[in-house]
């Protein structure tokens, strides 16, 4: 009977753990909503080298790589989209997967564009991107990104 009662006191302590613990941990649509919304803003203001955007959605210590190994931090990141240095013309953005834990994001696409950018001319890039998203003071800002090319 004691015995009996230590199992039913022990699965009730497991049960309360994993709906008062873990539950603040798991992923909600609205978040994945959150950051789906929060990586097309950032698509949208490459394409649109909308710099006030880029500055509102990157992290002051974001650390962006390219797929050439070329990091950047946020400034430099955003000064080249401003003077053209980096132009995109169009991006396309598939197979995007996200995956959040608490407060960070961890968004996974197929980047396809159309380039211009300055002393190259056009071209076209295909790149796999991994973009780290981290949820401060309400809003989701870029942490890292990384690239790297496809054939």
């Amino acid at each position: 009977m004691k015995r009996s009662f230590l199992l039913k006191a022990l699965l009730c302590l497991v049960v309360t753990f994993v709906l008062h613990v873990e539950k603040p941990f798991a992923q909600s649509s609205k978040q994945i909503t959150e950051v789906t919304q929060a990586t097309e803003q950032l698509r949208k203001a490459m394409v649109d080298a909308d710099t006030l955007t880029l500055k509102k959605l990157v992290s002051s210590e974001v650390s962006y790589g390219h797929s050439t190994g070329k990091l950047q931090i946020k400034k430099e990141f955003i000064s080249d989209l401003a003077t053209g240095a980096s132009d995109f013309v169009s991006i396309n953005l598939t197979d995007q997967n996200i995956n959040v834990v608490g407060n960070t994001a961890i968004v996974r696409h197929i980047l396809t564009a159309a380039t211009n950018d300055k002393g190259k001319g056009p071209g076209i890039a295909k790149l796999g991107i991994l973009l780290v998203w981290i949820k401060n003071k309400g809003q989701w800002e870029l942490l890292a990104r990384q690239a790297v090319k496809l054939p």
